[in-house]
């Protein structure tokens, strides 16, 4: 009897969905949790995954919402419930707004943040581990640490030569 074999297809092509792959992931840190797992907490955490650096609800909400039809409160619920079970964590900005990443684990916040002073993109600095205690005066008690290092990133350090190249020296010193 022949069988007939599929074509091979090259590793090259065999394309894995990303999209998918933080699906996946998502779910099984929320099952691992022992809660419900809901197709809004699936959604949010796996964009929280996929995400190169933090987001806030704003935008998170634009694209759950436009893909899914998960109204703003949800999204606001979904983001409370991962920050309060771990798998997520809040950042706080300058601008007051927060803004939200997946958590590398389970354990607890304590790494740093990068914050860009022009673009307003926040990463986790995943190696820099934040301070666990700082000195406080006799009754004062630590709760949270938060670090954030500012300056500019990658993106917007050759956009800001360009502009002080473009002005000149003469408006540099004003």
């Amino acid at each position: 009897m022949l069988h007939k074999s599929r074509p091979r297809v090259p590793i090259a092509r065999m394309v894995v969905d990303p999209a998918r792959t933080y699906r996946y992931r998502a779910e099984e840190r929320l099952r691992r949790t022992g809660a419900r797992v809901t197709r809004p907490r699936i959604e949010v955490l796996a964009m929280l995954l996929a995400a190169p650096r933090a987001l806030t609800h704003h935008e998170i909400e634009r694209q759950v919402n436009r893909a899914l039809g998960i109204d703003r409160v949800t999204i606001y619920r979904v983001l409370e419930w991962l920050t309060a079970h771990g798998l997520a964590h809040r950042i706080s900005g300058d601008d007051r707004v927060w803004r939200f990443n997946a958590a590398e684990d389970e354990r607890t916040h304590e790494h740093a943040h990068f914050k860009c002073n022009d673009c307003g993109d926040v990463i986790c600095l995943d190696k820099a581990i934040a301070a666990r205690s700082v000195p406080l005066p006799t009754g004062y008690r630590t709760q949270e640490i938060e670090l954030t290092v500012k300056g500019l990133c990658a993106d917007c350090v050759p956009a800001r030569a360009d502009r002080h190249r473009r002005q000149g020296p003469a408006q540099h010193r004003q």
